[in-house]
């Protein structure tokens, strides 16, 4: 028999009850199951109700209602709980009805809704990633209990700013000393033209705000030095590096391995991104930091920026949405961050040329059983090479 005819013949033998009449019936002492998997139930359930996936039904009923109670089994729409209803008669139970319509019905009729475990407007929200096994109701609470560090809020930091707090970080603290500027717009979404002059820092407030005003934002207008590198790293879980110079991405790397943090590193040049995870700590002598790749910054005219070599908008574009996905992956705790792997994307060319990482076991900073050496002055450094 055909799926739809199946359940067209099972509307016949159970009864169908509009929601208001299952919630007058409840109330009179029938017995209502929910039969929706457990990140449907984040979207809200009946009060009352109770929580049973359709596939644990017929293991569990016996301990939870006798054989005469009357039961109202409702879904998502009401296919499921049909099914059930079935299932249940054959185990000898007989006062079976289904809510017509399921919760979607129950919903659009205005009846009461209670939380499953954390607000129903939050599970609604997040309830896409939610319903990712890999991530699930743990995961998103771990971005929503996370703060992440954020140097920059231009090209990279831009697209990386709106991902997380578009998936739920908690909080986001950013650095960024430079105002907003028009040859910015053409890749720091972050900004508008009417914010031209006005501090990036403050111009990012009031775009992630619009977007998730529950987002807690930690401004700081200035600029990533050795004297507030740990104010700035302490409390927070990952670390982006949306900056464009080397003195700052040098300074990032040393914190990040004091503070046993993972840090998030990106890099552009005109139609060409590199991006890595550097994180010593989860693998002391074999995931490296930064400096076990360029140990010493090279000359300044080898290191020209955005503004000497030019930028195509999208390439930073993809590469901050990029370290947002890595950040969002070390905090929750998922699939393979690119914790020793080198990531060169040639965007003109379509091409991707992953190089593999060692930790160098002479590395002054990171190498097993050597004193973090402390901090030096990075840009006096970085300009006398």
């Amino acid at each position: 028999m055909r799926r739809d005819d199946l359940l067209q013949h099972l509307r016949t033998r159970f009864a169908q009850l509009a929601p208001a009449a299952a919630q007058q019936a409840q109330q009179g002492g029938a017995l209502l199951i929910d039969v929706r998997e457990p990140d449907e139930w984040l979207a809200g359930i009946a009060f009352g109700a109770l929580l049973v996936p359709r596939g644990q039904l017929e293991f569990r009923i016996d301990q939870l209602a006798e054989l005469n109670r009357p039961l109202i089994l409702t879904c998502a729409a009401g296919g499921r709980a049909l099914l059930a209803a079935e299932s249940l008669q054959r185990l000898g139970y007989s006062n079976l009805s289904v809510i017509d319509g399921g919760m979607r019905a129950w919903a659009a009729a205005g009846l009461p809704l209670q939380a499953h475990g954390d607000d129903v407007a939050w599970n609604h929200r997040y309830s896409r990633q939610i319903a990712l096994p890999q991530l699930g109701l743990e995961g998103q609470r771990r971005l929503k209990a996370a703060r992440v560090l954020l140097i920059g809020a231009g090209g990279l930091g831009s697209p990386a700013a709106l991902y997380l707090a578009a998936a739920g970080i908690g909080a986001l603290r950013i650095a960024d000393a430079d105002v907003v500027d028009a040859s910015n717009l053409q890749r720091q979404v972050l900004h508008t033209e009417a914010r031209v002059g006005r501090p990036k820092t403050e111009s990012a407030a009031a775009t992630l705000t619009a977007l998730n005003p529950a987002l807690k934002l930690e401004l700081h207008e200035t600029h990533a030095t050795s004297a507030n590198i740990d104010a700035l790293v302490e409390g927070c879980d990952a670390l982006i590096d949306g900056s464009d110079n080397l003195p700052t991405r040098y300074l990032l790397n040393d914190a990040a391995i004091k503070h046993g943090k993972p840090l998030v590193y990106a890099a552009v040049e005109r139609f060409v991104g590199q991006i890595s995870v550097f994180h010593p700590s989860s693998a002391r002598g074999s995931a490296p930091c930064y400096r076990c790749l360029f140990p010493e910054p090279p000359p300044s005219h080898d290191a020209p920026n955005c503004a000497e070599l030019g930028v195509l908008g999208v390439v930073p574009g993809v590469l901050g949405t990029w370290q947002a996905c890595e950040a969002l992956k070390l905090i929750a705790g998922v699939g393979a961050p690119l914790i020793g792997r080198l990531l060169t994307i040639d965007f003109l060319q379509s091409g991707v040329r992953e190089t593999r990482l060692r930790a160098d076991p002479r590395c002054l900073w990171c190498a097993p059983e050597r004193a973090f050496p402390g901090y030096v002055d990075y840009a006096a450094w970085c300009a006398a090479v």
